[in-house]
């Protein structure tokens, strides 16, 4: 069996790797990643060498008044930004702005890893485990327990250990390599929620390292930049079944309640995809994004109904905590005492907003438009 992964807004899949703003330069529009190897031996040559080094060093950019015709003749390839209003906020961004993530890639081409692809659906199974379960596991667990990263405890109490974890059902390959054609740099900013009188929210937006700005300056807010897959980019490869762990006597002996198939875990994943979908455009309308929440609703009508393989998919960087932690229900007291031992998010908590109170947004045409990471797999 196939599967045919088409991305519905921009993804982005890396390996952790970024272009360090000393590794490219912008001209025309367009990120140019330099062939750097070849730039050493050319100035190998002559006396510019160590002057090149020395600005590599000390430089927060490039200068492009004396190095620009690298851009030009010294590219290994040229990626261009979504918008040309993109490239002019590039040129005024300082700091981590530069740092670019990229799509992972290999000898033929950018690609898609089985493994990103399993962790997403993986996602959506702990979901149909833990939601209606997990606040009570979680009020039964003791300070200490707390402490000692209990979701490991309660993801390997509802998948299964390594041996006997659900996921064993399948096998996803990585997929056939994609033109780089279609990859694109966005930029997004990060949208965040402040409590107004009567209940009400105003949307603002981070400004690093100052926090937030009013929502009326979302320029004087901090963007980020980013290699994405465009909407409409296909990926594909293959998906095998172990059906043999569906048969009498082998799931019951691996601890699984019912015999489990492709159909049932796409079943749960969309019912998952479906309430993620809800938390975001609820977010979306309080914080009046009008343009994400219709690009959500367009999203949501691509939910499977007719019994097909397939199923929607929140996958990649900047798809948030929410696709992938499993569980939405974030207003649940135990669910954020549980958060509140994590240094990282107990400042995060605050009362009366909602968690998480960000979302990277992804601007087309200069606009805060919609949320990266949304795709739709069909199984062929």
């Amino acid at each position: 069996m196939r599967y045919r992964l088409t991305c519905l807004t921009p993804v982005l899949v890396g390996n952790g790797q970024k272009l360090s703003p000393v590794d490219y330069m912008v001209w025309r529009n367009q990120v140019n990643v330099l062939d750097q190897p070849r730039i050493f031996r050319l100035l190998a040559r002559g006396p510019r060498l160590e002057t090149y080094l020395a600005q590599l060093r000390r430089a927060e950019k490039l200068d492009f008044a004396s190095w620009g015709g690298f851009a030009q003749n010294f590219a290994d390839r040229r990626i261009p930004f979504e918008n040309a209003a993109a490239a002019a906020y590039w040129e005024r961004a300082r700091g981590e702005s530069l740092q670019i993530p990229v799509f992972v890639s290999g000898p033929h081409g950018p690609y898609l890893p089985g493994s990103a692809l399993k962790g997403a659906i993986r996602t959506g199974l702990l979901f149909a485990a833990w939601k209606d379960r997990l606040s009570g596991r979680l009020e039964a667990l003791d300070a200490e327990q707390m402490a000692r990263r209990p979701g490991e405890v309660l993801e390997q109490e509802a998948l299964g250990s390594s041996g006997a974890n659900l996921m064993r059902l399948v096998r996803v390959s990585d997929s056939q390599p994609v033109g780089t054609g279609a990859l694109k740099v966005y930029m997004l900013r990060v949208a965040t929620l402040e409590a107004r009188a009567g209940g009400q929210y105003e949307l603002g937006w981070k400004q690093a390292p100052r926090g937030w700005v009013d929502a009326r300056r979302v320029e004087e807010s901090t963007p980020l930049f980013a290699e994405m897959a465009a909407p409409g980019t296909v990926f594909e490869g293959q998906w095998r079944e172990n059906s043999y762990l569906s048969q009498p006597g082998v799931w019951e002996a691996l601890g699984w309640k019912e015999p489990p198939d492709t159909a049932g875990i796409l079943r749960v994943v969309n019912e998952y995809a479906a309430r993620l979908l809800d938390v975001h455009r609820e977010y979306a309308r309080r914080a009046g994004l009008t343009l994400v929440v219709r690009n959500l609703e367009q999203v949501a009508s691509r939910l499977p109904s007719d019994g097909r393989k397939a199923c929607l998919l929140a996958i990649g960087w900047g798809s948030g905590l929410l696709a992938k932690s499993g569980f939405l229900d974030t207003a649940s007291e135990a669910y954020r005492r549980a958060m509140s031992q994590s240094p990282l998010y107990s400042r995060a908590l605050y009362a009366g907003l909602p968690f998480p109170k960000t979302r990277r947004i992804v601007f087309l045409e200069n606009q805060p438009a919609t949320l990266p990471g949304w795709a739709l797999l069909e199984l062929e």
